[in-house]
């Protein structure tokens, strides 16, 4: 282990602590995804897999590649298990989004990556899912709260200013993706 990768390692552990009380509120949002705050931390659990993550992704202007490689494989696509570079725009809409919700609570990660494969069998059975979604660039996210509405999602997520955000109400789920700025469903 270099220092270097101890040093990230203890300036993660030190950062664990305070992410909280240093959410964005709603004014702030765009602020956050242009570079202002010290800190990006993603909370996400998988129904499917079992798996949780509760990380520091981003430490004053800085990605950090450990943190980056484990939500890579966290959303990976399950069904096939291939792995692809999630989108560091998609990571940070997420974590702003989940800022502005004030919530404790970690996302449940429905859709992540999906392979082509994947995407072509959920297309067989769903006029819902796009030919060429942005799933399969690593560029989107479904998720869902318990504790707040599709509507309450969609909304912090739309405060952000930055992506695609579709409103699936009728399967209680919330699409964030760092493609152009548009909305759809109800």
């Amino acid at each position: 282990m270099t220092s270097s990768s101890f040093s990230r390692r203890a300036l993660l552990g030190a950062f664990a602590a305070t992410s909280v009380a240093a959410a964005p509120t709603l004014s702030n949002a765009a602020g956050l995804l242009r570079g202002a705050g010290d800190i990006r931390r993603l909370r996400m659990f998988s129904g499917r897999t079992g798996e949780r993550i509760d990380m520091i992704y981003w430490i004053e202007g800085e990605y950090i590649a450990d943190a980056i490689k484990e939500v890579n494989h966290f959303m990976r696509d399950w069904r096939t298990n291939d792995v692809k570079k999630i989108d560091t725009r998609t990571l940070d809409i997420l974590a702003a989004t989940h800022n502005l919700m004030d919530v404790h609570e970690p996302y449940m990660l429905i859709s992540g990556y999906r392979s082509p494969k994947t995407n072509a069998m959920l297309r067989s059975r769903s006029s819902g899912v796009a030919k060429n979604s942005r799933h399969l660039r690593g560029q989107a996210a479904d998720l869902r709260l318990s504790s707040r509405s599709v509507n309450q999602m969609a909304k912090a997520a739309l405060a952000c200013h930055a992506g695609g955000v579709g409103r699936y109400s009728k399967s209680d789920f919330v699409h964030m993706d760092c493609g152009p700025v548009r909305t759809w469903g109800s």
